[in-house]
């Protein structure tokens, strides 16, 4: 998310320096790209639980002033959050970590997919360098297989 840093800026945004919804400067990161576009959509609470995979991101939800985020004890509990939030307000959404978190909300978010309900899950995940190296890598199950948790999603998701 942060891999794209310029001499003089934070690794870390603030909220006292937010970006207008309606632009994306070149220096912007997938991060900042995804907290504008969520508050854009109409979301106002992100239901979450920290992992190791998503703490950057998790850094660009808080720094966003349209966006609140909402700590849940565990991923189902997030997944039900943001299907919740998605009944009352139009679209719901959540962030957990690789794996053990988007495993953990797999049936939330197959509950919602089944009732036609939009709500948006990002799933953190390894570093890019480190696909097809067959590495076996914190909260992979003990598997150097990257994409067993994308084909869980794949049913249960209208994109991924």
């Amino acid at each position: 998310m942060g891999s794209h840093i310029e001499l003089g800026t934070s690794l870390h945004p603030t909220k006292s320096s937010p970006i207008p919804l309606n632009h994306t400067p070149k220096s912007a990161t997938l991060g900042s790209h995804l907290a504008r576009r969520l508050a854009q959509v109409g979301v106002k609470d992100v239901f979450s639980v920290p992992g190791d995979f998503n703490l950057c991101l998790l850094d660009y939800l808080v720094a966003e002033p349209e966006l609140n985020l909402v700590g849940c004890c565990n991923e189902l509990n997030a997944g039900y959050a943001a299907d919740g939030y998605a009944r009352a307000n139009g679209v719901g959404a959540c962030v957990v970590t690789f794996t053990v978190g988007g495993l953990s909300i797999l049936n939330a978010i197959a509950g919602a997919y089944s009732e036609n309900l939009p709500v948006i899950c990002i799933v953190g995940g390894p570093n890019s360098n480190d696909y097809g190296t067959s590495r076996i890598l914190h909260h992979t199950i003990g598997l150097p297989d990257f994409t067993q948790e994308l084909r869980c999603f794949q049913t249960v998701t209208c994109f991924q």
